[in-house]
């Protein structure tokens, strides 16, 4: 990763947390899932043909996925999502496949109770998305990473590895794996734990580079329990074998769940306030007590947005 402040090689891929290392004295607050303004949230997401649409992927599903990204960055932060924008670019203007985007972005904002808003629409050389969501926080205000505290229970949302068994199935089963791939973002679930979390953020890179980002953010080691983490079934359709059920669901990514520390007395109430099923899968420890997965240490592995 370039050190903040220092100049990349020109020549190496800039990904998301190097480039947000590099910004990081200029823009403090740059690593939360969304930026917090006047009591709203502001967030945005570029997506590309060649490294987050698979082949297969229905325009209906690009729109909805793309417009999900950007609402999931909003519910990691506890607020309600009010309304979306897409830019919309590609080679080729094709009025059905527009048109389709169009009612996949606006299905997933009636999904949760936001809006899609319109955007524009360009050439560009491979289909590309850019969307912008917004939200405005309630009574608990913003939930950051960085509030985590040793004690804490570490939860995840609804089941992992969802996106890794759609990819999987894409070339053989592609209506299967369209289905999949459209996630309903947790926007609701991340209202109702806003009030009891001490951090959040979602799994987009996946649930152990999310542990790692969260446990930097909040000065923090995090004890992960393998066997607790909450598998989708269709994982096993696709798998190897166990380990690789593990593999797809703790360091593949793109699944857009919430990953959320809550203090040890507040778990009961807030496994009965939140809408999906939220499961315990570690727990906050001491900063020196480093990351764990059974007592191993986690390796830093998930999603790299641009690498």
């Amino acid at each position: 990763m370039t050190e903040s402040g220092s100049d990349p090689d020109p020549d190496t891929p800039l990904d998301e947390r190097a480039a947000l290392a590099l910004i990081a004295d200029t823009l403090p607050a740059a690593g939360d899932d969304a930026a917090v303004v006047d009591g709203q949230v502001l967030t945005t997401d570029m997506l590309h043909e060649t490294t987050d649409f698979p082949d297969g992927t229905t325009r209906y599903t690009a729109g909805w996925r793309a417009v999900a990204a950007s609402l999931s960055d909003v519910a990691a932060m506890g607020a309600a999502a009010t309304a979306a924008v897409a830019v919309y670019g590609a080679p080729e203007f094709r009025p059905d496949e527009v048109r389709e985007f169009v009612r996949g972005a606006r299905e997933v904002c009636a999904a949760v109770d936001a809006e899609y808003v319109g955007g524009d629409l360009d050439g560009h050389d491979e289909f590309t998305v850019a969307t912008t969501a917004l939200g405005r926080l309630g009574e608990a205000g913003p939930v950051r990473r960085s509030g985590a505290t040793p004690g804490d229970a570490l939860c995840v949302t609804g089941e992992l590895g969802r996106s890794a068994a759609a990819l999987r199935l894409f070339a053989d089963d592609p209506k299967r794996a369209n289905d999949l791939f459209r996630f309903e973002p947790r926007v609701a679930a991340g209202r109702a734990l806003a009030p009891r979390a001490t951090a959040m953020m979602d799994s987009s890179d996946g649930l152990a580079r999310s542990c790692h980002q969260l446990a930097e953010a909040s000065d923090c080691g995090i004890a992960l329990e393998g066997d607790a983490l909450p598998i989708h079934g269709a994982v096993a359709d696709v798998a190897a074998d166990a380990a690789d059920e593990r593999e797809l669901a703790a360091f593949f990514g793109e699944d857009f769940e919430l990953v959320v520390t809550v203090p040890e007395a507040a778990l009961a109430t807030a496994r009965d306030a939140c809408p999906v099923a939220l499961t315990r899968v570690g727990t906050v420890v001491q900063a020196d007590a480093g990351l764990t997965i059974d007592g191993d240490p986690l390796p830093d592995r998930g999603y790299t947005h641009g690498g």
